[in-house]
């Protein structure tokens, strides 16, 4: 006995979800990797550590994560100022390298949901 199965392929709803999900994983990513890099930020009275931002542009897939003091940055490259165990330079750029296969699962996850 055969039976016939018919399927419909409907690709612009594929695509929505794709974006969707992809949207929602870099959303998710860039949280991740803000707080991983909130444990990381030199600390002293906080300052720093509460200036840390996530964002997403939907429409590139793209995410960032900022932290907005006028001395952010030099906190972030001078490598011989002293810190707080555990706490120190390169504390957003270490995270990034350290969990990006971490956020890449984030993100696929969330398209796999998204395509269910």
């Amino acid at each position: 006995m055969t039976q016939r199965v018919r399927i419909r392929w409907n690709p612009r709803a594929a695509e929505s979800r794709t974006r969707a999900g992809a949207a929602r994983g870099v959303r998710l990513a860039v949280e991740h990797l803000l707080q991983v890099s909130r444990a990381r930020v030199p600390i002293e009275e906080g300052t720093l550590e509460r200036s840390g931002t996530a964002t997403v542009d939907e429409q590139e897939l793209t995410g960032a994560v900022a932290y907005d003091t006028p001395y952010a940055v030099r906190q972030h490259e001078e490598m011989n100022y002293r810190h707080d165990a555990g706490r120190g330079p390169k504390y957003l750029e270490q995270p990034l390298n350290e969990e990006a296969a971490a956020m890449q699962q984030i993100i696929a996850a969330q398209v796999r949901r998204a395509l269910r």
